[in-house]
């Protein structure tokens, strides 16, 4: 049996609410719950058991300081014009491009393909469709968002299961940032 792993960093609960909060405006819009409210490190995907236990093993051997991170702004991913993912920004951070570059090499060393995209270090709020209402004015009305900072002290490796709802996000392993 395959798991569908990512590796990501879960928001403090003060964050989430207040982005809970912004999640309205946008006409059928297929709003994340608070569990389901992360900052991706690294999509995985499906990935056997023994790989899936060499990674966490891996990344247990991982050191990262703590660091703090801020929401910045909002804005939409598109696939060939038509948007699909509403997001906020996290503000530039090197600690975050550290750690995110730490665990690409993990993920290299343990067999998993290399990440092709450009890291862009976001917080989905919605899933969308062609049925969705217009975007402009909820991304006019969030373009200055700022939340935080906040500090960071752990990131997990998650399993995703995929319902009909919506995916399930379960850590499997939680990893401490310590100096």
């Amino acid at each position: 049996m395959s798991h569908r792993l990512f590796i990501a960093i879960r928001p403090p609960c003060a964050i989430r609410d207040a982005l809970i909060d912004l999640m309205d405006g946008v006409e059928n819009a297929r709003w994340q719950d608070d569990d389901q409210l992360h900052l991706t490190l690294r999509y995985i995907g499906e990935t056997d058991p023994h790989q899936a236990d060499d990674l966490a093993e891996a990344l247990g051997r991982l050191s990262v300081a703590p660091f703090e991170l801020a929401v910045s702004g909002v804005g939409s991913f598109e696939r060939k014009g038509v948007p699909h993912t509403l997001w906020v920004g996290i503000a530039a951070s090197e600690p975050l491009l550290h750690l995110q570059r730490k665990i690409e090499r993990v993920c290299v060393s343990v067999g998993i393909a290399p990440e092709s995209r450009k890291f862009a270090p976001h917080i989905t709020l919605a899933r969308l469709n062609q049925s969705c209402g217009p975007l402009a004015p909820f991304l006019a009305r969030h373009a200055g968002l700022a939340l935080g900072p906040w500090q960071v002290d752990t990131y997990a490796l998650y399993e995703s299961h995929l319902r009909p709802q919506g995916s399930l996000y379960e850590p499997v392993v939680t990893y401490r940032c310590e100096e």
